[in-house]
């Protein structure tokens, strides 16, 4: 079922004509009362009228859609604001057309590596087609919920919560956050089409290792970083070493393999170390 137009007139008209045939029906009674006269069959229908034009006056408010049944048949939706006239005796049922937001629970979930992570989501929508949103599902609002509720669950189990091989590039939860909203923008419009609601946001507020792993995979994630950074700091005091050799060999200064073996130990010391290097004065040489 999709959205249509509902007739409706403007309610003013159908406001003056119910004022009219009320005036006319009230007048034609007291006169047909005084004297006794067939104008009070004529009263009768001119008030029933009245009763008839007033049941179809209705009030849309901005943002607001009126969807219009006649005897279990869907007329149509009003989506101007104002005072209207539509099918007299008719059902109308309001419908939010505001932006909404809703704020999922932290949910717990395994990630693609099988560690329990807890995550959670604001998705941002509104109703876009009416009708759907009343016929097609029983409540769109608990629909949205449930389904935005599934394809958190969907991405989240879908890929690992963080990398630990740098030579992988693939999406984590953690760190392509983007890469993640936009995914799951996309499944719940595809989950949410049916309702007539359009995603028009949908971002990640929660994200962590659940509280049984959490400590263990801190301690981890340290331990990449300190291997990391001491993988930096070898690299560069490799690189110092050979600067300074090649510097003494530049300069005529000659050394045996034992000696620049001693020479190259002591600088990786100095520089690697997280101390600070202890002078020691060799009164000798380096053979005794």
């Amino acid at each position: 079922m999709r959205e249509k137009n509902a007739w409706h007139l403007n309610g003013f008209v159908a406001l003056l004509l119910f004022l009219l045939l009320l005036a006319g029906g009230v007048v034609s009674l007291v006169r047909g009362v005084e004297t006794e006269s067939p104008l009070i069959a004529l009263a009768v229908v001119l008030l029933v009228l009245s009763i008839v034009v007033l049941s179809s006056l209705v009030i849309v408010k901005p943002n607001e859609g009126k969807v219009v049944t006649f005897f279990g048949r869907y007329m149509g939706t009003i989506r101007s604001d104002g005072f209207w006239m539509i099918v007299p005796f008719s059902e109308r049922k309001s419908i939010s057309l505001r932006v909404r937001n809703f704020n999922s629970q932290k949910l717990k979930v395994n990630d693609a590596e099988g560690n329990p992570v807890e995550i959670a989501a604001v998705i941002v929508f509104r109703v876009t087609d009416t009708a759907k949103a009343v016929f097609d599902v029983d409540n769109y609002e608990t629909f949205v919920e449930i389904q935005s509720e599934t394809a958190i669950r969907h991405i989240a189990a879908k890929y690992p919560y963080d990398s630990f091989d740098e030579e992988m590039n693939g999406i984590t939860l953690r760190g392509n956050a983007d890469e993640v909203a936009a995914e799951l923008l996309t499944e719940l419009q595809q989950r949410l089409v049916v309702a007539g609601v359009k995603v028009m946001e949908a971002r990640l507020t929660h994200l962590a290792y659940s509280p049984e792993i959490a400590g263990a995979m801190l301690q981890r994630q340290q331990a990449l970083a300190i291997v990391s950074a001491r993988r930096k700091v070898v690299e560069g005091a490799v690189g110092m070493v050979e600067l300074a050799l090649n510097q003494l060999q530049e300069k005529g200064i000659e050394l045996d393999d034992e000696r620049r073996a001693a020479m190259v130990n002591n600088l990786m010391v100095a520089i690697v170390s997280d101390r600070a290097a202890t002078p020691v004065i060799n009164a000798g040489t380096l053979y005794n």
